[in-house]
C-alpha cells in the first residue's frame, strides 16, 4: 500500500474514533455528515447541503421506527418492542388470566397485518410509520383483560364440576348395595375407635332430619351413596354416616362418632355452617403435613391425615357485632395427644374436626370420594388418593350439616372425660 493511502486510512479512523466519541452510536452519522459538509462547503452549495443532511436524518428515523413492528410479529419479546415498565404488566396479566391463550392468538392476529405492512412499506413517510408503531406498541402493551374484553378482577370462574349421579339402582343391585352398606357397618366397628352407640330410635330421628336437610337443598331423591351428616347443636357435636339404596327405603346408619364445631365467642371463630356441602375435586383436598404451629398443637393431626376440602362457603362470625363472611370450610382430624380427647364439644374456628380413626376410615374405603373416583376413572392420577384405598362402589360426595338445637345431652354422646383437658397447651383454644 503506498504512503499516501496508508496516511489517508489512519486519517479516516481517526475522524470515526472522534465523531463516535463525541455521542454518535458507531460514528456512522457523524462521519456521512461530516462528508458531505466538507464536500459542499462552498458558500454556493450550502442549500444543498443542509437539505442532504435533513433527508439522510429523516431517511434513518423512518428505518428505525418502520422496523419496530416486524419485531412484535417475530415473536421477539416484548421487551425488544418497548420498555419493561411497559411490558412487564401485559406478561403477568396474561398468565394467570383464564383467557391468556385467547389474548395471545388476538396479539398474534393484530401485529401479523401491522408486520406485513411495514415490510411492504418500508420507505413511507414518518408520520404514517409512527402510527403503526404505536397501534403496535398499543396492542402488545395491553393487559389480557382489556384484549379479551372482560378485566381480570371480573373474569368468571370455571363453572363448578356437576356432581356424578348414577341411575337407579334395580331391585338386585339394591339389595346388593345395602348387603354391602351392612357390611360396612361392621368395618366401621373394626376400624372406627371413637364411636358412638345411637339407640335404633335415635337412629331414625336423625334419618329423617337427614331427609329433610337434602329436601331443602333439592336432593330429595338422593340414594345408592353414603352420606356424612354432622350435628353441630352444642350438646350433641356428632357425625353419622348414612345409605339407603333406593328413594323409597329408609336411611340405615352405618356408625356415628364424636366431633368437635366451631367455638363461638373468640376472635376468629365462625359457627359451623348449615347446610348441604359438595365433596368435589374442583377444590381438591390435601393432607397433614404433622408439624406443630406456635401454640405446639398438630392442627390437621399427624402426618399424612386426610383434610376435607369444601371451599369458601359463608359463615357465620361468633364475635364482635357478628354478621356473615367468607371462610374456609373443611373437615379433617386434630392433634391426637392434646385435642382428639376434647371431641364431644364445640372447639374448632368452625371446621369439623373428627377422629383420627374415622378420617382413615373415610379415606381408605373412599365413602365420599364418588367424584374423585370419576376423574381417575376418566384417566387422571390424583396425588392426594391413598395407594392402598379400597373403594367403595357406593361411595357419595355430601356432607350434611344440621343443628337439632338439643335443650339436653343424650345420654349417647357423652362430655368428654375431666382427664382430657389435662393435655390442652395454653393457646389450645384457638388452635384448629
Amino acid at each position: 500500500m503506498c504512503r499516501a493511502c496508508r496516511w489517508l486510512a489512519r486519517k479516516m479512523r481517526r475522524s470515526q474514533q472522534h465523531h463516535a466519541a463525541a455521542g454518535s452510536a458507531d460514528g456512522f452519522e457523524h462521519m456521512i455528515l461530516a462528508h458531505l459538509t466538507r464536500r459542499f462547503a462552498q458558500p454556493r452549495c450550502l442549500n444543498r447541503a443542509v437539505a442532504a443532511s435533513v433527508w439522510l436524518a429523516a431517511a434513518v428515523s423512518i428505518s428505525a421506527v418502520a422496523q419496530r413492528p416486524a419485531f412484535a410479529a417475530s415473536g421477539a419479546p416484548s421487551s425488544a418492542v418497548q420498555s419493561s415498565s411497559v411490558a412487564s404488566p401485559a406478561s403477568a396479566a396474561s398468565r394467570p388470566h383464564p383467557a391468556s391463550s385467547a389474548h395471545a392468538a388476538s396479539d398474534a392476529s393484530a401485529a401479523a397485518p401491522t408486520s406485513a405492512a411495514s415490510q411492504a412499506n418500508r420507505a413511507e413517510s414518518a408520520s404514517a410509520a409512527s402510527g403503526a408503531s404505536a397501534a403496535s406498541a398499543a396492542s402488545a402493551g395491553a393487559p389480557a383483560s382489556a384484549a379479551s374484553g372482560t378485566p381480570a378482577s371480573e373474569a368468571e370462574p370455571s363453572p363448578p364440576t356437576p356432581p356424578r349421579r348414577h341411575p337407579p339402582l334395580s331391585a338386585e343391585d339394591a339389595q346388593n348395595a345395602t348387603t354391602r352398606a351392612l357390611d360396612m357397618r361392621k368395618r366401621f366397628m373394626q376400624e372406627v375407635t371413637r364411636r358412638l352407640n345411637v339407640p335404633a330410635s335415635e337412629q331414625r330421628a336423625y334419618g329423617e332430619r337427614l331427609q329433610k336437610a337434602l329436601a331443602d337443598a333439592d336432593l330429595g331423591d338422593l340414594a345408592g351413596e353414603y352420606v356424612a351428616m354432622v350435628d353441630r347443636a352444642p350438646n350433641v357435636q356428632a357425625l353419622f354416616i348414612y345409605f339407603r339404596a333406593t328413594p323409597a327405603n329408609a336411611w340405615l346408619m352405618i356408625g356415628a362418632s364424636p366431633v368437635g364445631t366451631g367455638l363461638p365467642g373468640q376472635y376468629d371463630h365462625f359457627l359451623t355452617p348449615l347446610g348441604v356441602f359438595h365433596h368435589s375435586p374442583d377444590t381438591m383436598d390435601f393432607r397433614a403435613e404433622g408439624t406443630t404451629n406456635e401454640n405446639g398443637i398438630r392442627g390437621y393431626g399427624h402426618r399424612d391425615m386426610r383434610i376435607y376440602d369444601f371451599g369458601w362457603v359463608d359463615g357465620e362470625r361468633s364475635w364482635g357485632k357478628g354478621g356473615v363472611s367468607p371462610m374456609r370450610f373443611q373437615m379433617h382430624a386434630t392433634d391426637p395427644d392434646r385435642l382428639e380427647a376434647l371431641l364431644g364439644i364445640r372447639h374448632s374456628k368452625g371446621c369439623v374436626r373428627i377422629p383420627a380413626s374415622l378420617n382413615t376410615f373415610l379415606d381408605r374405603h373412599g365413602l365420599l370420594d364418588d367424584d374423585y373416583q370419576a376423574r381417575v376413572e376418566a384417566g387422571k392420577s390424583l396425588w392426594v388418593l391413598r395407594r392402598d384405598r379400597d373403594i367403595t362402589p357406593i361411595a357419595g360426595r355430601y356432607l350434611v350439616v344440621i343443628d337439632s338445637a338439643r335443650k339436653t345431652r343424650p345420654a349417647w354422646s357423652p362430655l368428654p372425660g375431666r382427664g382430657a383437658w389435662s393435655k390442652l397447651p395454653k393457646g389450645g383454644d384457638t388452635a384448629d
